[in-house]
């Protein structure tokens, strides 16, 4: 069986710059994805704008030119499918990974359909697979969802949007532009001032005009099949309802990252540990990349200060720690 010199799981923005690193350097790779490539991306909204300007978002020192001052999702999945032909990375999509060991000194990775051999392993799994649960009964029922695609699949009908985030207010947006009756409930006493700033006027002036209705300092309490219970400074408040999105945030896949073996630190952001030169973590030879390393603390990295993780790592293999 081909031992690799380094076995990336994850696909996306991060665990590519990772691939493209190791072909520059000459070293053997394979990149494992669950899902198809930049999947994080792929079920990010179709309308999504990102926030960065696309030379911010290159990898491989590839140009990414776009249309808009901003790029948009479909652009995004554009250049990262052009940037992996260009490489003609080793890439194996929809095939998650189920274990990964070490066995004297190379690590075994175990797959939905195969096992691999490697010296080195990174993880780039991002946090977008794992949303930041209500906990409020009615939760389970069809009608939430913690991922939002497509607006007109609210058109008319009364939409709860829960959080103040970019995602939350592009949701609350769009739908109301799609003739939805959009409620949002905010558990600060604002919209989140890191909204972005050509977006946050739009929704602070929907709200103050009442075109959208916003509870702040308010929470779910619960989510019936035609009603939602709102836990607001002056009460409980019920309304009528169709459809929440529960635009809550993500967490990384503490479970997978406890099962391989890496540890996590013990305060409210659950970083997971690695030494920021080298992006090794607290086992010998196990990496980690991309916006994963900042835990719960999600504000942390993103894809345009997080690009050089990957090279951080190609130069500590190659024994460059400098």
């Amino acid at each position: 069986m081909l031992t690799y010199d380094i076995l990336i799981i994850g696909a996306g923005p991060i665990g590519l710059a990772c691939g493209i690193e190791a072909t520059k350097a000459g070293l053997s790779y394979i990149i494992i994805e669950k899902g198809c490539l930049v999947n994080s991306l792929y079920h990010y909204p179709v309308n999504m704008t990102f926030f960065s300007t696309s030379d911010k978002l290159e990898i491989g020192d590839i140009p990414f030119v776009s249309v808009n001052a901003k790029p948009t999702r479909a652009e995004a999945l554009e250049y990262y499918r052009r940037a992996s032909l260009h490489y003609q990375l080793n890439l194996r999509l929809f095939e998650g990974v189920q274990q990964v060991q070490k066995l004297e000194g190379i690590f075994e990775v175990i797959t939905e359909k195969e096992t691999y051999k490697a010296k080195k392993v990174v993880v780039a799994t991002g946090f977008y697979d794992v949303p930041v649960m209500l906990d409020v009964p009615g939760e389970a029922l069809p009608k939430v969802s913690h991922y939002y695609n497509d607006p007109n699949f609210y058109t008319m009908r009364k939409v709860v949007v829960v959080g103040a985030g970019n995602s939350a207010v592009d949701a609350a947006l769009e739908t109301y532009r799609k003739s939805a009756e959009v409620t949002m409930v905010v558990k600060g006493d604002e919209i989140d001032p890191r909204v972005k700033y050509w977006v946050r006027p739009d929704i602070v002036n929907r709200i103050n005009e009442g075109s959208i209705k916003a509870y702040f300092n308010s929470s779910v309490a619960a989510i019936r099949e035609y009603e939602v219970d709102i836990q607001t400074p002056e009460g409980l408040v019920t309304i009528a309802n169709d459809a929440v999105l529960a635009m809550t945030g993500y967490r990384p896949n503490y479970n997978f990252l406890k099962k391989i073996g890496i540890e996590c630190s013990v305060d409210a952001y659950k970083q997971p540990r690695h030494d920021n030169n080298s992006m090794e973590t607290n086992i010998e030879g196990l990496y980690m990349a991309g916006v994963v390393c900042g835990g719960m603390n999600t504000h942390t990295y993103f894809i345009e200060n997080s690009r050089e993780h990957a090279r951080k790592i190609v130069r500590h293999l190659s024994g460059d720690n400098e």
